[in-house]
């Protein structure tokens, strides 16, 4: 039983990292009656049901097909891995940053691996999750902090978008340039014909489930029951091996650093701090901020001590980029990744942070220079 956790252990580090900081975080403000709203239900209930729904897409066979008829004129590994770059980078303005890598990491790894260019599979997850987050910026429901600052701050829609379209259009062509970047070679894509047949009533009650959790990520129908209404279909068509699938660990990573930055909010000491490091640096603190609390906590721990939304606005956004936490999308990558075959979380950790502090560089220097 001790090396079974001690097992667990070593291999979420993240999620460790994640509970220690929660738990630490309890001997400045103990446990109370608030704490209850340090978790956003809302926000877990839709990961489980998508991560569960991926799974059941993936398991009807439906990622192989649609690999195939998207995939299957695509010639050189450029091309490709430029589809799948701008699928998470547009999609995730209306699906959301969460949801596009839910689905289209799983989606990348398989098409790379049935062409046999598994040697990309690290530096196009990587470009793929930096899309998703500099895509998502682009509207006020891309991402959770964008759904937030837009709610709070009162902004109307252009003001929004002409915040934040000058800086997307500077992430698309940073991106783009990336790919080029990529080496061009021959990828022919290797047929199974199998994948022609297709459990349709099955895969239409994951397709229907699919569209009742987007309405949640808009907010037009609550999420409570969507989510019964998800797992109790899932085990009348009985695929109930699915739930064993869900990455639970992740879930237990986003609780621990709810609680931990829903306690920073209330130590005294730092909230005195943070209004006087922020007035007038509205945009390289929450960058900062974002790599440390990631980009979502940042935005609702420093919205109450400034009115410059538009700052936190670019700033959390920009600040999606750099560490592996700075924005919780890129832990679902890493966790999509990381499981894998032949996965080598090592080199993973090293392309991305190499990846992203150069797009963090890049894009914080236009910012600065733009707003």
């Amino acid at each position: 039983m001790a090396l079974t956790i001690i097992n667990i252990l070593k291999k979420e580090k993240v999620l460790c990292i994640a509970l220690l900081l929660g738990l630490l975080s309890c001997f400045w403000v103990p446990p109370d009656r608030e704490y209850q709203g340090y978790i956003d239900l809302r926000v877990l209930a839709l990961l489980f049901c998508l991560m569960l729904l991926v799974k059941g897409f993936q398991g009807a066979g439906l990622l192989d097909w649609l690999i195939e008829k998207m995939f299957g004129r695509v010639k050189r590994t450029r091309g490709m891995c430029r589809l799948l770059m701008l699928l998470c980078f547009f999609l995730s303005m209306l699906m959301t940053n969460d949801v596009a890598l839910i689905t289209f990491v799983p989606f990348a790894i398989l098409a790379l691996k049935r062409c046999g260019q598994e040697q990309l599979t690290i530096r196009v997850v990587v470009l793929q999750t930096m899309a998703a987050n500099l895509g998502s910026m682009l509207t006020p429901i891309g991402n959770p902090q964008n759904l937030y600052l837009f709610s709070v701050s009162g902004m109307g829609a252009g003001t929004f978008f002409r915040t934040m379209l000058p800086l997307a259009v500077f992430s698309l062509l940073l991106l783009c340039a990336a790919v080029q970047l990529l080496p061009d070679e021959a990828a022919e894509l290797r047929t199974q014909p199998e994948t022609n047949r297709l459990p349709k009533k099955e895969i239409a009650v994951y397709g229907v489930l699919f569209l009742l959790n987007l309405l949640v990520v808009f907010r037009l129908i609550s999420w409570l029951p969507v989510l019964f209404l998800t797992v109790l279909t899932i085990l009348f068509i009985r695929r109930s091996r699915l739930l064993l699938q869900v990455d639970y660990a992740l879930l237990l990573t986003f609780v621990g650093f709810f609680v931990f930055v829903g306690n920073l909010g209330r130590i005294p000491v730092l909230k005195e701090g943070i209004v006087q490091i922020l007035n007038g640096r509205e945009i390289v603190v929450s960058v900062l901020f974002s790599q440390f609390l990631s980009n979502v906590p940042a935005a609702l721990l420093l919205s109450g001590f400034t009115d410059c939304y538009e700052g936190l606005l670019v700033g959390t956004n920009v600040g999606g980029l750099g560490t592996l936490i700075a924005s919780m999308a890129s832990l679902i990558s890493y966790k999509q990744y990381a499981g894998s075959e032949g996965a080598q979380k090592g080199r993973y950790l090293l392309v991305f942070t190499l990846y992203n502090l150069a797009g963090l560089a890049l894009l914080l220097l236009f910012s600065l220079c733009y707003y």
